[in-house]
């Protein structure tokens, strides 16, 4: 089948296809024009790529991987490679939580602005916050304030 049929079976792009083949994930042959023509397995072969890209898998460890797929059983280096991407994942989520929680900080801030965060509240404005000789603003003056 041709690359249009193809990406139309297994629900992907033409792009996404080329990409398959440029990391080495799939293979086609060429016709004398050169136009690719895959085999009946491509269609559940890319829908198992598309899996392992959904579970968060990179092209790189999708291409180690592959061979122990295509044998039919698990090895303990296919764990290996598993077990490291989903711990790559568990830091990248800890990573956006405290991100998230910053943006938290960051958004609290400019609802409650007060001199140490916000320099225009500061007499004489921008100049370096002082918190023993600060003055606490009311909540009535920090909202009339725009930061």
């Amino acid at each position: 089948m041709r690359i249009g049929e193809l990406a139309h079976r297994a629900g992907v792009s033409t792009r996404a296809l080329r990409y398959y083949e440029e990391q080495g994930l799939l293979t086609s042959e060429r016709t004398a024009s050169g136009q690719r023509i895959y085999a009946e397995a491509a269609v559940e072969r890319v829908r198992l790529i598309q899996l392992l890209f959904t579970a968060g898998l990179p092209s790189r460890t999708i291409v180690r991987l592959m061979p122990h797929i295509e044998a039919g059983h698990a090895t303990p280096e296919s764990f290996e490679l598993l077990e490291a991407e989903r711990d790559r994942i568990t830091a990248a989520m800890t990573d956006l939580a405290a991100a998230r929680d910053a943006l938290d900080r960051m958004i609290d801030i400019a609802h409650h602005p007060t001199p140490e965060h916000c320099p225009a509240l500061r007499e004489p404005a921008w100049a370096p916050y002082d918190a023993a000789g600060a003055d606490a603003i009311s909540p009535d003056e920090a909202a009339a304030v725009t930061v």
